[in-house]
């Protein structure tokens, strides 16, 4: 944990909270969120929670980017999804009342306030508004993962790097520089696309000379988008 701890956010204030599902909450609702919530500080590359536990309630992101992962037989991590300013983490397996399917562990500094389980039950009841965002948020999730697991069965390796690239574009957005705004190792990129890390680092190499992409460092900007969405055999 940070030793020298940022000053706990308020629901009221939170400049994350017009990104979530509590975007439309009532005053009462905010208050009775704020006055049971709990709020954790971690650094880059430390673990919120791991897979195969049981959860008491949901993880909601204040600032930070998080990547919620699963140990392969190998010991290489499978990146299943991103998690970002506004977005909840945990609230399938405690919906279902199930381990948790998948670990999560920060990209950089990371605020995460946990809502207890009665706080969330007793929400949902009361706000229908608030049952159907959920529902609608475990709607979209399930696409992705169902989308995630056809393209790893069907699409060559260069389709699934590009398509990736778009992804994260599309859930990270671009600096001022138009990079991309998140760092990610090639292992980790490897992992979310489900390959060898060499195979990445090929990839990335042939986009690059292509000029689809520029790199600095962990940095990846993308410099032809109609190109790279070509490559990634993505339409509309």
């Amino acid at each position: 944990m940070i030793n020298n701890k940022p000053e706990i956010p308020h629901c009221a204030t939170c400049g994350s909270r017009h990104k979530s599902i509590f975007c439309n909450i009532s005053n009462e609702e905010i208050d009775e969120i704020d006055n049971s919530k709990g709020c954790h500080f971690y650094n880059k590359g430390q673990v919120i929670f791991k897979e195969g536990h049981y959860t008491n309630g949901i993880y909601c992101v204040n600032k930070g980017k998080i990547k919620l992962y699963k140990d392969g037989p190998d010991g290489k991590e499978q990146i299943i999804r991103f998690a970002k300013e506004g977005d909840i983490i945990g609230y399938r397996a405690l919906l279902a009342d199930e381990k948790l399917s998948a670990s999560a562990k920060t990209l950089e500094e990371t605020t995460v306030c946990f809502i207890p389980k009665s706080v969330l039950f007793d929400l949902l009841k009361k706000d229908f508004d608030l049952t159907q965002g959920v529902l609608k948020l475990l709607s979209h999730d399930i696409g992705e993962a169902t989308k995630i697991l056809t393209d790893m069965a069907q699409k060559p390796v260069r389709e699934r790097v590009a398509e990736m690239l778009l992804l994260l574009k599309e859930t990270f957005s671009t600096d001022d520089e138009g990079f991309i705004n998140v760092k990610l190792s090639r292992e980790e990129i490897a992992g979310m696309v489900g390959t060898a890390t060499e195979s990445t680092i090929r990839i990335l190499s042939e986009f690059k000379k292509d000029r689809l992409i520029e790199t600095s460092g962990k940095r990846i900007k993308i410099t032809n988008l109609p190109q790279l969405t070509f490559v990634a055999n993505v339409f509309d």
